[in-house]
């Protein structure tokens, strides 16, 4: 892979809030996508996060509703019942192994949703939810923390990237239903020497 193939894999690496329901994500895909990340660089080499799977359709109606869907969006409940995910993982700290994932957790996750998109999958890292409840409603053992919820299927959702204004960083949906995010320019992140 090129510069410009990784640089175009990166924008089309968006948030995706709304998929099509209809077209489910196999236990084997999951597999695929979480064997990526054991390639990616650990802490101390110490790998301590896992992934639980969920697929099923009754697995998927109860993570549903634990989740909270985009936090500048205060008019949307989140993706309708056509529009929901198909699979989801759960990234959880194993305790046993570690207290703290340091970086690992932002690595695995952004190796986890490049390799959706190289799939044609979008994905949607979700870090409001309610623990206790996604905890037992998963039978998630005790010695496993979760971290982040990746929300997986295949987008319906067309993503505008463009130049923040007003140094306005709220991303939001037009009337046609285009979600828009603004993204610093270059010569924001550069600090002058």
């Amino acid at each position: 892979m090129n510069f410009n193939e990784l640089s175009n894999l990166m924008r089309r690496n968006r948030s995706y809030r709304r998929f099509d329901a209809s077209r489910k994500i196999s236990d084997h895909e999951l597999d695929r996508l979480v064997n990526v990340v054991r390639y990616c660089p650990s802490a101390r080499n110490m790998q301590p996060l896992k992934y639980r799977k969920v697929f099923s359709q009754k697995e998927l109606d109860q993570v549903f509703p634990l989740l909270k869907w985009a936090g500048y969006l205060t008019d949307w409940d989140g993706p309708k019942p056509e529009e929901r995910p198909t699979a989801y993982l759960v990234q959880c700290l194993d305790t046993t192994l570690s207290q703290n994932c340091l970086c690992d957790d932002g690595l695995q996750l952004e190796a986890l949703t490049l390799a959706a998109v190289s799939c044609g999958l979008g994905c949607c890292i979700i870090k409001s939810f309610d623990i206790p409840a996604l905890t037992a409603a998963l039978g998630i053992p005790e010695r496993l923390k979760p971290l982040y919820v990746l929300a997986i299927g295949h987008p319906v959702e067309q993503v505008a990237i463009e130049d923040i204004r007003d140094n306005d960083i709220h991303y939001y949906r037009d009337a046609d239903a285009v979600h828009h995010v603004p993204k610093r320019p270059l010569s924001e992140l550069l600090i002058q020497s």
